[in-house]
């Protein structure tokens, strides 16, 4: 993780436990740096006028101000625990940060006594997973896809197909398409083959943004490529 995007990970690890403060010592272990290098970044947050404080004494740390933090939620113990499980899995697809931290923000916002509830709810069900190992590098690469898709701008990647073999390609990305397998696929529109094409994202090697606004494309060009791996968008309401 490099700086900018640690800075912006101890804002938001901040924020999740608002009014609670987080030792340096933690927020070390949680972002394998120093100790000395955690307090250097939460100087450099107050110097941009992030408000970010220290609480002394034993039990004390960093804290983020209360008007920056969500106000108590509503949420049964059984729904937090029904959102973490919905979230399971979420490592492989897009997104995976921010649902970690939405998860993290809606459990702090609980009142205290439910979010205990909530994690001891949580220690009553257990999912099985796979072993297998996550590429080196799986986790940038989706990160730099998301933002491509988020900013609109072209993107450059390197992508192996199903025999290994690697091309280059310059992508406009149209959307994020989840499969019946779990795989996830970025559809876009590719410049080496002047046509749309799918491309699983656990196979993209590289990945890196360009300065280039993608044209805007309807999305029914992506959409009409697709097999019948779609099956709905994501509910927001």
């Amino acid at each position: 993780m490099n700086r900018t995007d640690r800075l912006y990970a101890i804002v938001e690890d901040l924020r999740a436990i608002s009014p609670r403060c987080r030792s340096a010592r933690d927020l070390a272990r949680r972002f394998e740096v120093s100790s000395r290098t955690i307090e250097r970044d939460i100087a450099a947050l107050q110097q941009a006028g992030v408000p970010v404080y220290a609480e002394v004494g034993r039990k004390g740390g960093y804290a983020l101000d209360k008007s920056m933090s969500l106000p108590p939620l509503n949420f049964t113990p059984a729904e937090a625990v029904a959102v973490a499980i919905a979230l399971n899995g979420a490592d492989r697809q897009p997104f995976a940060d921010d649902a970690r931290s939405a998860l993290r923000k809606l459990v702090a916002a609980m009142p205290g006594h439910e979010g205990d509830r909530a994690r001891q709810l949580a220690g009553r069900v257990q999912i099985m997973t796979s072993d297998a190992p996550e590429r080196p590098g799986d986790g940038l690469v989706t990160r730099v896809v998301e933002e491509a898709v988020l900013q609109g701008v072209v993107l450059e990647i390197e992508y192996a197909d199903a025999e290994g073999t690697l091309t280059a390609r310059q992508v406009e990305p149209g959307m994020f398409v989840g499969g019946r397998t779990g795989s996830w696929y970025l559809v876009g529109w590719c410049r080496l083959r002047e046509a749309v094409r799918v491309f699983r994202l656990d196979r993209i090697m590289t990945a890196a943004l360009t300065r280039q606004r993608a044209p805007a494309r309807p999305l029914e060009t992506f959409e009409s490529d697709l097999s019948d791996m779609i099956v709905r968008h994501p509910a927001l309401d």
